[in-house]
C-alpha cells in the first residue's frame, strides 16, 4: 500500500510509484505510435486509410467509461471488504487478550494457558498471511508458532485454521479443568469464532475473483476502442492526434490495470494490502498486552510502500 504526503501540483506530475504508469506505459506507446502511423498515411494515402466520424467513438467511449467504473467498483469492494476483514482479526485478538485476564488470578497453569493463547493469536496472524500471500512471513512465522506446533503448522495445508482448533483444544481443556465457567467459556470461545469468519472471508475474497468472462470483455473492448480512435478523430486533430490517444490510453488503461491490483488485495503490488504490516502490529499489541518489553519494530514503508 502507498503510504505517503499528499503531493503538490507539480509532484503529481511526476510520481511514478504507485501509479500504473510502468505498467501500461508499452500500451500507450503503442497507441500513440499506431495514432501517428494513421495521421501520416491519412494524409498521403487518404483512400487507403480513411477517417471516420468520431460520434460513434464518443458513444463508445461513455459506455466503456460506465463498464470500467462498474468493474474498478467492484474491485474497489473486494479490496475494501479485505481490510474491514483484517479489522475484524485486530479487534478479535485485542478482545482476546483482555477477556483472557481472568486466567491470571486463577493459578499459574491457567496463566501459562493464557500466554499460550496469545501466542497462538500472534501465530496465526503470520500464519494467515503466507496463507494469503504464498512465500511470505516464513521467518515470522517459524519465530511465533510454539514449538509443540512447528512440525503440523509446516505440513498443513491451511495453516491458520490448524492454529485455531489449536486455540480451541487450549479453551476446551481450560474448561473441561474448570478453570473456566461456561459464560466465561462462551465468551472467549466467541474470539476465536470472529477469527475463523475473518479467515473464511479472506479466503472466499482469495478464491473468487471477479469472472473472467466480464473482464476479458471489458480489456477487449477497451483495446478496440483506443486502436480505433485514431482513424476517428486523425482529420479533426490533425497532429494533435497521438498526444490524445494517448491520454485516452492511458486513462483507460490505467483504470484498468489499478483495477486489477485491487482485485487481488493480498498481492504484492504497491497498492494491494499491507496484511505483513498488520500481522506485525497485532503481534506488538498482544505482547504488550502480556507485559512484554522486547517487542518488534513498527512496520515503515519502504520507498513509500508498506505490504
Amino acid at each position: 500500500m502507498i503510504v505517503r504526503e499528499r503531493p503538490g501540483l507539480i509532484r503529481l506530475f511526476l510520481i511514478l510509484k504507485g501509479s500504473v504508469l510502468q505498467r501500461i506505459f508499452p500500451q500507450v506507446m503503442v497507441v500513440m505510435a499506431l495514432s501517428a502511423l494513421v495521421v501520416l498515411l491519412h494524409g498521403r494515402q487518404p483512400g487507403i486509410v480513411p477517417s471516420f466520424s468520431g460520434a460513434p467513438f464518443a458513444l463508445l467511449g461513455i459506455a466503456l467509461s460506465v463498464f470500467l467504473g462498474f468493474s474498478n467498483n467492484a474491485c474497489y469492494d473486494r479490496w475494501w471488504e479485505a481490510r474491514k476483514a483484517w479489522g475484524v482479526l485486530i479487534a478479535a485478538t485485542r478482545d482476546l487478550a483482555r477477556r483472557s485476564l481472568l486466567l491470571e488470578r486463577r493459578g499459574e497453569e491457567a496463566r501459562q494457558a493464557r500466554r499460550r493463547l496469545v501466542a497462538l493469536a500472534i501465530a496465526f496472524g503470520h500464519a494467515l498471511v503466507g496463507h494469503l500471500r504464498p512465500g511470505a512471513a516464513a521467518a515470522d512465522l517459524g519465530r511465533t508458532v510454539p514449538p509443540d506446533l512447528m512440525a503440523a503448522v509446516a505440513a498443513s495445508r491451511n495453516a491458520p485454521d490448524l492454529l485455531l482448533r489449536a486455540m480451541g483444544a487450549e479453551l476446551a481443556d481450560l474448561r473441561e479443568t474448570d478453570r473456566l465457567s461456561d459464560i466465561e467459556f462462551r465468551a472467549l470461545d466467541d474470539t476465536v469464532t470472529w477469527m475463523t469468519d475473518m479467515l473464511t472471508t479472506c479466503e472466499r475474497i482469495k478464491g473468487t475473483p471477479v469472472p473472467f468472462g466480464y473482464l476479458l470483455l471489458l480489456h477487449r473492448t477497451a483495446y478496440l476502442f483506443c486502436f480505433l480512435l485514431p482513424f476517428g478523430f486523425a482529420d479533426v486533430l490533425g497532429w494533435a492526434t497521438p498526444l490524445a490517444t494517448a491520454l485516452v490510453a492511458y486513462t483507460f488503461f490505467g483504470l484498468d490495470a489499478l483495477g486489477s491490483e485491487l482485485e487481488e488485495p493480498f498481492g504484492t503490488l504497491s497498492n494491494d494490502l499491507p496484511i505483513a504490516a498488520l500481522a506485525t502490529q497485532i503481534e506488538i499489541g498482544l505482547r504488550d498486552a502480556m507485559g512484554e518489553t522486547d517487542l518488534p519494530a513498527t512496520p515503515q514503508p519502504v520507498d513509500h510502500i508498506l505490504l
